[in-house]
Order: structure tokens, then C-alpha cells, then sequence
């Protein structure tokens, strides 16, 4: 059987991994991939947003079933186009996959039918949205409309950095045409919670939650970025949050979305805001989150094409859907510099052999004469999993340290939060 699997980061690098475990599968294919996913896949030089081109090599290369990845594709429509040749796809459609593709379009939805959000107001002409933030409450949060690498929203502390922010994405235009129109919300507090889901349209199946750590340095300090490492489970996720969620949040997420005709089918992805008043929904995206997948893949039980290919033919009801007890640290090991300017090229070293609880999910990285060099901000994710979380991040922290290339970073909190979560837990106990 062959998979075809569009992408070229850490995420995919996971997933390709995850698919390697069905003896079914006898090739696998990543569009365009990265010289890492290059020791687990045959990589392609087709971009993922060439959806001409990647739906020619599905077709002449008589690809079983396809994985659309990345958040591009899926809302520039490549999972119709393949769907089109009848080529079976994991992966929302087009219309579904607007869900991330306008902020604007998911706030309406949430607000159509009463899924619980910040309050927000949407704005396609900057001298109103400077006028709005004359008297908007501060700190406030500033969201392109559309895609932006996961790099387009800002929290502005001040009246003036929020007026920077606009000026910024609808003027000078650093995030392109996604900044056409932007979204000021309300500004949330409490713990944040990611949670990936399956869902065919008709069932929904949460796979295990996770946190994410977004600033690019230690204490949550310096710019955002697309992730500097994840932990699972989330210990702010209790079983009667996760409850509320799937009534209050998902359950409706999916029934709105059917109730628009934009079906969802693939992985829809909640980012959760713990509120004292409730969960409330931060932001939706229409595929695997980026570190949260290399953390929540490695507990997964059941197998991953079983369940895609579930999830396709509608029948994810049938289907089961296990994750092990433990616990998963992701530390991403970047090139320092990252989220601005960074030098690549360097010559990468890792670990021969790796243990059966360790993963390396390679994000940016090339293949030159024979060497692994590094090729992108976020270069790798040292990945490692155990029956508790404090183990699971000391042994992801030993493989980062086993990893090295000139001019590499990484924080050294992550998980730290959470630990003191479980810690304060058990002193309540």
C-alpha cells in the first residue's frame, strides 16, 4: 500500500513515523518532506502548496491513500483536488478547512451558536480598528484574519502597542493579504490546553491534551513562536473539564459546522483557554498541531492509518481509539536566533541508536553529500515518553543534550509548569 503524506516539518516527521508501524503500508511518500523524514520516506520535491503538482504524483504514482498535513493546502483545497481523482484523503475539505483559514469566519461561527469565546470585534479598515482601540479595554489581543505561519496574533499590553499591532498586519502588511482584515478580542486569562481531535464529521474522538510552550525563551519570555516544546498530558485537563468541553465546545463545534454545510473530517484541533467562568475556545485549526503532534502520536496505542482511513469512509464510530498512560516531553532544539534571524547550513549530530521510549522528529533540516544540516528556525524536536511526566522530561532533556550543531537552543522549563501542577495536586491529596 502507499501513502502519500504532504509536509515537511516536525509533524510530519511523526506522522510518517506513527503510519511506518502498520506492516500494511510498503511505501511512503513526503511532499516535499526534509532530509530528516528523508530516512523514513521517499522525499519529493513538490511543494505543498503545489496542489496541481501534488495531485499529478497521486495519480501517476497510483497513491492508495493521502495525509494533507499542513494548514496551507488544506484551506488552498488540496484534499478536493485529490478527493477529485479518487485518491481517498485524510483531511478536511476546502469549505470545512475555513475554520482556520479566517479567524474571522470561526469567531462568527462561535458566535452563531453559542460556543463559548472571547468577545471580539472584526475590522476590514484600519482607521476603524484605531478608533476601536481608543477606548478598547487593555491588554488586549490583535489576530490576523487569515493564515500566518502561526506567528499572526499579538497581545498588546498598551494602548499603543495595540495600535502598533494594527498599523503592523493591515498596513504594512507583514502577514500579506491575511492581514486584510484582523480581529480584536478580548483578552483571556488561565491555563492554556491543546487538544487535537478525530472526528468524521459525525463522531468526535479527543486524542490525549497537551500544553504547549510558545515564547522562545525560558519563564515564557521573548517573542512567539511556532512552539519550543509540548508536554502530554495536561494537567490543567481534568476529566470533568474534558467533559465540558465535549458538550459545551466540540459536540457544537461539529454540529455548527454541519449545520453550514462545511462538514469537518480529519483532525480538528481546539486551543482551549481555562477561564474562571469556563473553557473557553482561543482558536480552532483545521489539522495536526506543530510540536503538539510529536508529543500525542508517541501515546497513541491504536494504529494511525486504521483510524485516518476510518475517519475517511465516515465510519470513526467503528473504530477504536487507545492512548497508553503515559506521559510525553517534546524539547525543540532551534537554531538560535529563531524567531528572527538565524544562520543555517550547520552539520547536525544525534544519537546512532535510540532507546524505545526516545523519538528525533526532524523540522528543518537538509540533506548534503551524505551530512544532515540544519535548514529552518525550529531544526528538531527531542522527543521521549514515560510512565510519568517528570521522567518523561528529564529523558527528552538528555536526548536534546546528545544532539548537537553549531549555533543550537533550547529552553530548559519545559514541562516545569505542569510539574508544579501535579505536584500541588498530590499535596491536596
Amino acid at each position: 500500500m502507499k501513502i502519500m503524506v504532504v509536509g515537511s516539518g516536525g509533524r510530519e516527521h511523526a506522522i510518517i513515523k506513527a503510519l511506518k508501524k502498520n506492516s500494511a503500508i510498503t511505501e511512503i511518500y513526503a511532499l516535499p518532506g526534509n532530509g530528516g523524514i528523508a530516512k523514513d520516506a521517499v522525499c519529493v520535491n513538490i511543494g505543498a502548496k503545489d496542489i496541481q503538482g501534488i495531485t499529478k504524483f497521486a495519480v501517476e504514482n497510483k497513491i492508495d491513500f493521502a495525509v494533507v498535513a499542513p494548514d496551507d493546502p488544506l484551506v488552498l483545497g488540496a484534499v478536493d483536488s485529490l478527493k477529485n481523482v479518487g485518491i481517498p484523503c485524510f483531511g478536511p475539505e476546502k469549505k470545512a478547512a475555513i475554520i482556520e483559514g479566517s479567524k474571522v469566519f470561526s469567531k462568527n461561527l462561535m458566535k452563531k451558536y453559542g460556543i463559548p469565546t472571547a468577545a471580539y470585534e472584526v475590522f476590514d479598515n484600519i482607521g476603524d480598528a484605531l478608533s476601536y482601540l481608543e477606548t478598547a479595554p487593555i491588554p488586549t489581543v490583535i489576530k490576523a484574519d487569515g493564515l500566518a505561519l502561526g506567528k499572526g496574533v499579538i497581545i498588546a499590553e498598551t494602548r499603543e502597542k495595540a495600535k502598533e499591532a494594527v498599523k503592523t498586519i493591515m498596513q504594512d502588511k507583514i502577514f500579506g493579504d491575511s492581514g486584510n482584515s484582523v480581529v480584536i478580542e478580548e483578552f483571556l486569562e488561565g491555563p492554556e490546553v491543546s487538544v487535537l481531535s478525530f472526528t468524521d464529521g459525525k463522531t468526535i474522538v479527543p486524542m490525549i491534551s497537551s500544553m504547549d510552550h510558545k515564547r522562545a525563551g525560558d519563564n515564557d519570555t521573548g517573542l512567539n513562536t511556532g512552539g519550543m516544546g509540548t508536554i502530554a498530558p495536561n494537567p490543567y485537563y481534568t476529566p470533568d473539564i474534558a467533559n465540558e468541553c465535549m458538550e459545551k465546545i466540540f459536540l457544537p463545534t461539529i454540529d455548527a459546522m454541519n449545520k453550514e454545510g462545511r462538514s469537518f473530517s480529519g483532525c480538528l484541533y481546539f486551543g482551549l483557554m481555562l477561564t474562571k467562568s469556563g473553557p473557553k475556545v482561543i482558536e480552532y485549526n483545521c489539522r495536526f498541531g506543530d510540536p503538539e503532534t510529536q508529543v500525542v502520536l508517541p501515546l497513541l496505542e491504536s494504529d494511525l492509518y486504521t483510524i485516518m482511513k476510518a475517519v475517511s469512509d465516515g465510519k470513526l464510530a467503528e473504530t477504536s481509539v487507545k492512548f497508553s498512560q503515559g506521559a510525553c516531553c517534546c524539547v525543540v532544539v532551534a537554531s538560535s536566533g529563531y524567531p528572527e534571524k538565524y544562520e543555517t547550513g550547520f552539520e547536525i549530530s544525534v544519537p546512532e541508536k535510540l532507546a524505545d521510549f526516545e523519538e528525533i522528529y526532524i523540522a528543518g533540516a537538509k540533506q548534503s553529500e551524505g551530512k544532515l544540516l540544519t535548514a529552518g528556525g525550529r531544526v528538531l524536536g527531542a522527543v521521549a515518553k514515560a510512565q510519568d511526566l517528570k521522567t518523561a522530561i528529564t529523558r527528552a532533556y538528555a536526548l536534546a543534550e546528545n544532539i548537537k550543531f553549531s549555533n543550537s537552543y533550547y529552553r530548559k522549563d519545559i514541562g516545569q509548569r505542569a510539574l508544579k501542577i501535579y505536584d500541588c495536586k498530590k499535596e491536596k491529596n
